[in-house]
């Protein structure tokens, strides 16, 4: 005989699904990202992980490349953009830049996902215009404004998809350091020299001369 414990439980009884929608689709596919990193991204984990099928989600969007463009805009939305009571131009374009590296090193895959995707949704334009703007502030004509901008997110994005690809390596840096401690002044002199050197720094200090460096060159070069 069954006991009360042993009876199937009806459809009815299950609690109801969160409808489906862009946001939920989202919030399912960054906390996969950042679980899984961008290679362990899908449609059919997001559609698992919201207890549906991969074609119901192609009603909010066209496919992954387009939920991937979704996905960077959304966590671009964290992205601080200085008032004028900041300080001057040079140090909000500097804050900004800043804050838009931390964005992308706050989630694994991110930094790779901004390296191979387009955005143009509301948050990435808002960056873009920021950015734009506090050129032309300081000045640049706007033959480089363009190109300059585009220079300096491609310096923070690069730095994010190294330090993604170094987040799947066991102690890159430590293997690279040995290699370096043990080559010849004979064979190699200005690494010999220089070996010491090429470690020294923070993350954040050589991000930060990386930027003075191209800010200034863009100052400088007609």
């Amino acid at each position: 005989m069954k006991t009360q414990s042993s009876k199937i439980l009806s459809r009815r009884s299950r609690p109801a699904k969160a409808p489906l929608s862009v946001d939920a689709i989202l919030s399912a596919a960054l906390d996969i990202l950042t679980r899984e990193g961008l290679e362990g991204l899908s449609l059919r984990k997001v559609a698992a992980a919201l207890d549906t099928g991969p074609a119901s989600l192609y009603v909010y969007v066209d496919n992954l490349d387009s939920l991937l463009a979704l996905m960077l805009d959304r966590a671009l939305g964290k992205v601080v953009i200085p008032s004028r009571a900041k300080g001057g131009w040079r140090e909000r374009l500097s804050t900004l830049l800043h804050s838009y590296l931390k964005v992308l090193l706050s989630i694994p895959g991110l930094g790779q996902l901004a390296l191979t995707t387009m955005s143009s949704g509301q948050n990435s334009l808002r960056g873009l215009e920021a950015v734009l703007g506090l050129l032309r502030e300081g000045g640049i004509d706007d033959d480089r404004v363009a190109w300059a901008a585009d220079m300096l997110s491609l310096q923070v994005v690069a730095v994010a998809a190294e330090q993604d690809a170094r987040r799947r390596q066991a102690d890159p840096l430590d293997s690279f350091e040995q290699t370096l401690n043990a080559i010849s002044a004979r064979t190699h002199p200005n690494i010999h020299a220089l070996r010491e050197k090429l470690f020294l720094g923070t993350p954040r200090e050589r991000i930060r001369w990386a930027i003075d460096v191209l800010i200034n060159g863009i100052l400088h070069t007609p």
